[in-house]
């Protein structure tokens, strides 16, 4: 459409132009001549026009009047030039001019027919170019086996395609990791209510087995008890998974980082006061805005504090501090408590380190949240002393921040 606009727009201007020359070398000769002559009438011919005459103003022109006339040998141009009330008649004949814009009119019409088939060849060319390798993806994430997913070849995609394949690696890769914690979960839930209950079953059949005083029954009952206490508290962390995986939907609000982490720091103040332990915060930037969901940090951190406050001494000072570096919000949890096994998998469900008591299931909780807000999550020993450093990561993309 464009190219015919154009076209159109280029034979008019041309068109115009060409005629516009022989306008004004009519009017020019016009002007000469009405200063030259003064008789009557006036018939001759020269070099430059067909013909030249003065004629009686029958119609009291006033001014000069072109008129196009057509035979079928040639096309002419008459000028009607007012002239000492009389009429000076100039006719040029235009065929030749007729016949360069008739064939400038058939060579635009060969050059839009050949630009716009080769506009359509290129773009069908260029369309099937660009297909081919989206078509080539397509069948590839078609051909994937739902029960054996493997990440997608992008050594044969172009440049251009290999983001989207690697956002889609990087989502088989998640659903990958998602279904191997879901088994884990699956199996550590299973054991650790089973054992429980084992027990609780293999006493009360001792205990049913021959009469016995009442202190023996009732510490079998308070046994069980505790066991039950156990598992409602495996249960609760369970529900707790449920929870967190309905938070991966929450959406994601504008967020002051630094104001909401002083908020948790303080709430948590309080707590660790009353264990007989201190928290202190050095928190940079000053402010830093990010979107974000702060159910899914509120757990993260959470469970940073929670852990540090139970496995650090009385006495013991815990610090919480936040930095901005390479495009990234770090928070680090620092700790003074006996550290930890680096070698062992303590994001693993239901594996407990140390000397307190738990579900198991809370640094797996922090990973798979720390996941979901795409950062990620480090565990380490300090190098100054006794004492553990948690990590949360978090990538910046659209923040804003003060120093």
């Amino acid at each position: 459409m464009l190219i015919v606009i154009f076209s159109v727009m280029l034979y008019h201007y041309i068109k115009i132009t060409i005629f516009e020359n022989i306008v004004q070398s009519l009017t020019l000769e016009a002007k000469n001549i009405s200063a030259m002559k003064e008789n009557e009438s006036l018939e001759y011919k020269n070099s430059n026009f067909d013909l030249i005459k003065i004629v009686l103003n029958d119609n009291n022109l006033t001014r000069p009047e072109f008129v196009s006339t057509k035979d079928i040998n040639a096309t002419y141009l008459t000028l009607y030039y007012p002239y000492q009330n009389r009429l000076l008649v100039l006719t040029k004949n235009t065929s030749e001019y007729s016949l360069i814009v008739d064939q400038i009119l058939v060579d635009i019409l060969i050059i839009n027919a050949t630009a716009i088939f080769l506009i359509l060849f290129y773009a069908l060319f260029l369309s099937r170019m660009l297909l081919a390798p989206l078509r080539s993806f397509c069948l590839k994430l078609g051909q994937l086996n739902e029960r054996f997913l493997q990440e997608v070849e992008t050594d044969e995609l172009p440049v251009e395609f290999k983001p989207l394949g690697d956002g889609v690696n990087r989502l088989i890769g998640r659903i990958l990791t998602f279904v191997q914690y879901q088994k884990e979960l699956f199996i550590g839930a299973a054991h650790e209510l089973k054992t429980p209950l084992a027990v609780m079953k293999t006493k009360n059949e001792v205990t049913l087995i021959k009469e016995r005083d009442t202190q023996k029954y009732i510490e079998t009952l308070k046994n069980n008890n505790e066991a039950i206490n156990q598992m409602n508290k495996m249960i609760s962390s369970i529900l707790e998974i449920g929870r967190q995986e309905g938070a991966q939907f929450e959406q994601p609000v504008m967020t002051d980082m630094i104001a909401y982490i002083n908020e948790i720091g303080n709430n948590f103040l309080i707590l660790a006061k009353g264990d007989d332990k201190n928290i202190r915060m050095s928190l940079r930037p000053h402010s830093l805005k990010i979107m974000i969901q702060p159910t899914l940090f509120l757990h993260v951190l959470q469970n940073f504090v929670q852990n540090a406050i139970k496995f650090s001494p009385k006495g013991a000072t815990i610090e919480i501090n936040s930095t901005l570096a390479n495009g990234e919000f770090i928070v680090r949890v620092i700790d003074e408590g006996i550290g930890i096994d680096e070698s062992k998998d303590l994001f693993a469900p239901f594996k407990r380190y140390g000397n307190s008591s738990g579900a198991g299931l809370g640094l797996f909780l922090a990973k798979g949240a720390a996941q979901a807000l795409g950062g990620t999550i480090e565990l380490r020993n300090r190098i100054d002393r006794s004492g553990t450093i948690a990590t949360l990561t978090l990538p910046i993309r659209n923040s804003k921040y003060k120093k």
